[in-house]
């Protein structure tokens, strides 16, 4: 027996007398707060894309089929001159096509591809919001907080007359 916890003696306990920490006791919690406090936090809010990724992921797509053209032109034999000339040409047309706002759609995103599908999200909720009619600095619950106004004002006018 250590520092005098557990048994004085195992003997006829049918144990090995080894003592262990009870790890189901719960410890109370100093500041208990089962909700967060901060009704901003609770909104949900929509990831923005970032753009730099989004670009690098749109060029690297342009230089895999250019590649793709490439490997098919030498496989085939086509002279190192001409090769080039295609793949440049290929390059260009990729290229204005997809600084022109030709994107997949969005069946196509994989679900590892993060950004592009929360651009694909804000694009969407955008052409919700205008099919809707719902202004853009509409905040959510507004509606509420007027009628709130309109039922402090009622019972203030209210009171005011019976003051009269």
């Amino acid at each position: 027996m250590s520092s005098n916890v557990g048994l004085s003696t195992p003997r006829g306990s049918g144990t090995s007398g080894y003592v262990q920490r009870n790890l189901s006791h719960l410890k109370p919690r100093d500041n208990f707060a089962p909700y967060p406090k901060d009704h901003d936090l609770l909104k949900p809010r929509q990831r923005k894309p970032d753009k730099d990724i989004l670009n690098h992921d749109r060029l690297r797509e342009i230089e895999v089929e250019v590649f793709d053209l490439r490997d098919k032109l030498e496989d085939e034999g086509v002279d190192e001159e001409e090769i080039e000339m295609q793949t440049e040409a290929l390059r260009k047309k990729l290229l204005q096509g997809s600084s022109r706002g030709e994107a997949a759609g969005r069946a196509q995103l994989k679900p590892h591809q993060v950004h592009e599908l929360a651009a694909a999200k804000i694009e969407e909720s955008e052409k919700l919001r205008k099919a809707l009619g719902i202004r853009e600095d509409y905040e959510e619950g507004s509606h509420w907080k007027k009628q709130e106004e309109r039922i402090k004002e009622s019972v203030e006018g209210g009171v005011r007359e019976d003051r009269r």
